[in-house]
């Protein structure tokens, strides 16, 4: 195999412009006619959300099982990447997986989904009354379903193990196109058009999950802020924060792997942990484990019908589809930036590192955040609904932290995490992008640093706009992952295949 550090990056013109002009066209449209936006991302949400939401639950269904199959089979024990030893510690290497994936979920949604499903109960529980004490154990398991097992296997298995084989042992460059390679060969590659579209909307769908986040962010931040320390809640103080998070992206980004992204997870998984000891002790630690316990068993014994639920389309449409689809369109790259992460791993470690360790993980602080809510809902009814009702999200985990001891730390950590986040997202994916754009494990820095600034650019834009162009953008997410779902099937096939390639060749290897 070649090698991949040498020779002169070439940038792939025709992703880059079909992919940036398709961002700078939404932007330009929501700037002319935001209402056009908001109805036309409604109308193909709804079509992709009905035609689709159940192609989405298939393939990660699928990804999971066969992922599940392959990391306990023979081929568990292949090691990826042609490198013998993994070239990143086990701790730094899930911490960044973790913090790249979380974003602004990994606090916004940990306080408002569960408490969401506790005052407005599922449709898979008919007959229990909402905001009651049976609602609590449904309420997490939902929350789970949507941020659990299969959320996180269509992240960085299947796609991942194809990636690194057709880059690290086959010589082709790191781009989504590359997830197609065992089934064309290296027609894929070269001035090949359907190769260019593959890559294009791969970067849409990611770009459009990153920027989102990004404006929120700025919205969500600037609430904390004011809550905590009484400054105003304006739009230039949402722009202020979306700058300084870019920036801070575009230095990460510009560092690498090894320095700012690798010091930033790290970083960030320690407070996150930090928080948990804080709530377990201070808050009500025996309720959050008394009801992760549970609701983790009704997850697992309801694990089929919960990922196969198809009673309410709306209400699917609005979670677990919505968010099935969020992380379908982040899976190509996702794999790209997993394959860069993973070299020396094998298949076994990272299928349980992936799809195992950083769900339970995610479970675990989520019944923290939104298990403190529901508790506190329970003991004052509508201290913690009644900001989430008027304020979203962010309202929601203010009024967590404002009720705990020493609420205006906890409130300013757990804003601090969630702004690291959405940072260590945002340099993931600058530093992706620009490995899909250039097809190297080692992109130009100028070009990470560009996207960051780029993505930046775009949110400040469409928060200027107002909060319904952000979440326009959020949606979109769910309409590009169409096409992209379809790319994710084909590693039902082509996973299996190339860890039997890879097996014959290490074992091969062993006897001469």
């Amino acid at each position: 195999m070649k090698d991949l550090k040498e020779g002169k990056v070439s940038l792939d013109l025709p992703s880059f412009f079909i992919s940036g002009g398709a961002l700078l066209l939404f932007v330009l449209i929501a700037v002319i006619n935001p209402d056009f936006i908001a109805r036309m991302v409604d109308y193909l949400f709804g079509l992709s959300a009905t035609y689709f939401g159940m192609i989405y639950q298939v393939v990660l269904l699928g990804t999971f099982f066969i992922a599940l199959i392959l990391a306990f089979s023979k081929y568990g024990h292949i090691r990826l990447g042609n490198m013998e030893k993994p070239e990143i510690s086990t701790f730094k290497w899930i911490s960044i997986i973790m913090c790249t994936l979380l974003a602004g979920g990994g606090v916004f949604w940990a306080a408002a989904e569960p408490l969401s499903h506790f005052l407005s109960v599922p449709p898979h529980f008919s007959g229990i009354e909402d905001g009651s004490i049976e609602a609590i154990v449904p309420a997490l398991a939902l929350s789970f379903v949507d941020w659990g097992f299969l959320s996180w296997a269509i992240l960085g298995t299947l796609g991942t193990i194809v990636l690194m084989y057709a880059h690290y042992h086959k010589g082709m460059p790191l781009k989504p196109r590359s997830l197609l390679y065992p089934i064309f060969g290296e027609k894929i590659m070269k001035k090949s058009a359907f190769g260019t579209i593959v890559d294009s909307f791969s970067i849409i769908a990611v770009a459009a999950g990153t920027i989102g986040p990004i404006g929120f962010l700025g919205l969500q931040a600037g609430y904390g802020i004011s809550t905590i320390t009484g400054i105003a809640n304006n739009l230039s103080v949402h722009i202020i924060i979306v700058i300084l998070l870019v920036i801070g992206a575009a230095i990460s980004a510009v560092t690498g792997i090894h320095k700012g992204i690798q010091f930033l997870s790290s970083a960030n998984v320690i407070l996150a942990v930090g928080l948990i000891i804080g709530v377990l002790i201070l808050g009500p630690g025996m309720f959050i484990f008394n009801n992760y316990f549970e609701a983790f068993g009704l997850y697992i014994n309801e694990f089929i019908s919960f990922n196969t639920y198809r009673g309410d389309e709306a209400w699917l449409g609005m979670w677990t589809v919505f968010f099935f689809a969020w992380f379908v369109g982040y899976g190509p790259m996702m794999a790209v930036f997993t394959s860069r992460i993973s070299r020396g791993r094998t298949i076994r470690e990272l299928v349980l590192a992936v799809a195992i360790i950083a769900p339970v993980i995610t479970t675990f602080w989520f019944t923290v955040v939104g298990g403190t809510g529901i508790f506190q809902e329970l003991q004052i009814p509508g201290s913690v609904s009644e900001a989430l009702n008027e304020a979203g999200p962010p309202a929601a985990m203010m009024a967590i932290t404002e009720q705990l001891p020493f609420g205006t730390i906890f409130g300013f950590l757990f804003l601090l995490a969630t702004i690291v986040f959405v940072l260590t997202t945002t340099d993931s994916m600058s530093l992706t992008i620009s490995m899909a754009i250039s097809g190297d494990g080692n992109p130009p820095r100028w070009l990470r640093a560009f996207y960051a600034l780029v993505m930046g650019l775009v949110a400040i834009v469409l928060v200027t706009i107002g909060e319904g162009s952000v979440n326009a953008l959020q949606s979109f997410i769910v309409v590009t992952a169409v096409p992209v779902v379809l790319l994710l099937l084909t590693t039902f096939w082509t996973a299996p295949k190339v860890c039997k390639d890879m097996y014959e060749n290490q074992s091969h290897k062993k006897v001469t």
